[in-house]
């Protein structure tokens, strides 16, 4: 297996609701998208929204259970303050700020969002790792 991820599937209650946040987040779907599945073509990487009872299935696990599913996706921001406008972007777009960005044991500055569906978002700057213009993140070699 490459080190590589390709795609991240988010399942979801409403398609035309998931859809609708990640429009007003500035997200375009691709022209594949139609009214079973929405795709996005990321920076080297797709992201789906799909129906989360249909993605269950397809997994062959069950659809039902909340909580933290131990996981988060993370958008690194280039500036500090970029990190507190995309959370208010998002909550007036419907997500839920679930953590205020504020300063972090690491040296960093970060916050969560939600998404409509519960999906945990971080918005971070990471002065440690720095953002290449293409959008992708580069993980230093060391951290001294």
């Amino acid at each position: 297996m490459e080190q590589r991820l390709s795609m991240v599937s988010l399942g979801v209650e409403s398609l035309e609701r998931a859809s609708k946040f990640y429009a007003a987040m500035g997200f375009a779907p691709a022209g594949c998208s139609d009214e079973h599945i929405v795709f996005y073509q990321l920076k080297g990487i797709a992201l789906a929204l799909y129906p989360r009872n249909l993605l269950a299935e397809d997994a062959q696990v069950p659809a039902e259970g909340s909580g933290f599913s131990g996981i988060t996706l993370a958008y690194n921001v280039r500036e500090r303050e970029e990190a507190d406008r995309v959370l208010a972007q998002a909550k007036a777009a419907g997500g839920t700020v679930v953590k205020p960005a504020q300063e972090v044991f690491w040296g960093g500055y970060s916050g969560y969002f939600a998404d409509p569906d519960g999906h945990l978002w971080e918005v971070c700057w990471n002065p440690f790792f720095p953002i290449a213009e293409d959008g992708s993140i580069i993980v230093p070699e060391s951290l001294k």
